[in-house]
């Protein structure tokens, strides 16, 4: 009689709860605009915003379309670890087939498209550490768990790195470390991890980084050391920001971009472009988007009928936010500049169809997420997964 009132229950639960968290897609609409925006404002041509219309038109069709699947196939072991294997795969094959671009080999080129594989591949490793750590919470003090799911990032990590691509590399080590952190690490071990950190960082100086690598690196450190070379993006950057004072210039109006002084102001500094032309006020309102985002993405987390959805859900939080984080220091002098997109605003179709993916998993998950009813998910945390 209780599993039919149970059974019930979860069906009715199910039927009045929508699939698509609304507070969180209409905050991201917005950050969408002011994208499109700002590359219209770049040039008469506004072939970036034409292009980047069909990307958001893709991605959001497959946020919806994955928003009606049910995702607790993503739970087994075998569909974590093929697409584990999958994005390894594609990350490896880079190395024969990859498109060479501003000295990365991290694209492959499909006619007039590319594709990203790391964009996808972050995604992928969200999937397989949910899937680890749910199955090893209690555990996760045991140093050998952690040392297993870092072998996982690893793989991935070098694989990204070698290409080279620092940046995607180091949303890849954070996502690791949030995740691993979620999962309860004790402090001992976590200051173990930063000690390894520092050690690889130090090998990776010495063996690993590209002198380009070095330099944006070294620009960081001393900034005005050489601003007419390798320091020379990040100082236009932040005179672009500066320079948007209060309510900025307008659309249209800002003068580093539409004169050039600004590179790559459709991809890795459209922040700086879009703070220009919008001021400190336009910074605000996208902040407190983005904010909204991350909170809804932390809220439907909390509610996942597994420790593998809250997990998930921890992971596509800390992947926002890292990319959020690097975009923004890197735009301000505060990291050093490493090409990572801003979400929803850079231009690029791979890294959008990325990020809407992990959103439409998100979705997808709500339709089965935990109730007020306790007993109804009782099960599914403590039995086999």
């Amino acid at each position: 009689m209780d599993k039919i009132v149970s059974s019930e229950y979860r069906l009715q639960n199910e039927k009045s709860r929508s699939r698509i968290d609304w507070w969180l897609f209409c905050a991201i609409i917005p950050i969408l605009a002011a994208g499109l925006v700002t590359m219209h404002s770049f040039t008469d041509d506004n072939s970036f915003a034409q292009h980047q219309m069909v990307g958001i038109v893709v991605a959001l069709v497959a946020f919806f379309v994955i928003s009606f699947i049910d995702m607790r196939f993503l739970r087994s072991t075998w569909v974590s670890v093929t697409l584990f294997i999958a994005s390894v795969s594609l990350l490896g094959a880079l190395f024969f087939l990859g498109k060479v671009s501003h000295g990365a080999q991290s694209w492959f080129s499909i006619g007039s498209f590319s594709i990203q594989p790391s964009d996808f591949a972050k995604v992928a490793l969200i999937i397989i550490l949910a899937k680890y750590f749910s199955r090893r919470h209690i555990e996760i003090a045991n140093v050998r768990h952690i040392l297993v799911s870092g072998f996982y990032a690893f793989i991935i990590f070098a694989l990204v790195l070698v290409n080279p691509d620092l940046g995607s590399a180091m949303i890849i080590a954070f996502v690791w470390l949030g995740m691993t952190m979620v999962s309860g690490i004790s402090k001992k071990h976590l200051f173990a991890m930063i000690a390894i950190g520092v050690l690889i960082f130090t090998i990776l100086w010495n063996f690993g980084f590209k002198e380009y690598q070095k330099d944006r690196i070294r620009s960081f450190i001393h900034p005005l050391s050489d601003i007419r070379g390798a320091g020379y993006n990040a100082y236009q950057s932040t005179i672009a920001v500066g320079s948007g004072e209060i309510w900025g210039k307008g659309v249209g109006y800002g003068t580093q971009s539409r004169l050039k002084f600004l590179p790559e102001y459709q991809t890795d500094f459209i922040f700086a472009a879009f703070s220009e032309e919008w001021g400190f006020v336009g910074i605000v309102i996208l902040f407190t988007l983005y904010g909204i985002i991350i909170w809804r993405i932390i809220k439907n987390a909390m509610n996942g009928a597994t420790n593998f959805e809250i997990l998930f859900g921890a992971g596509v939080a800390v992947y926002f936010i890292v990319h959020i984080g690097i975009n923004v220091g890197m735009n301000m002098q505060l990291l050093p500049v490493t090409g990572t997109p801003l979400p929803f605003m850079s231009y690029g179709g791979t890294h959008m169809l990325a990020e809407f993916l992990s959103l439409g998993i998100l979705m997808a998950m709500r339709k089965y997420s935990r109730t007020a009813h306790k007993d109804l998910t009782k099960n599914e945390f403590i039995g086999p997964q």
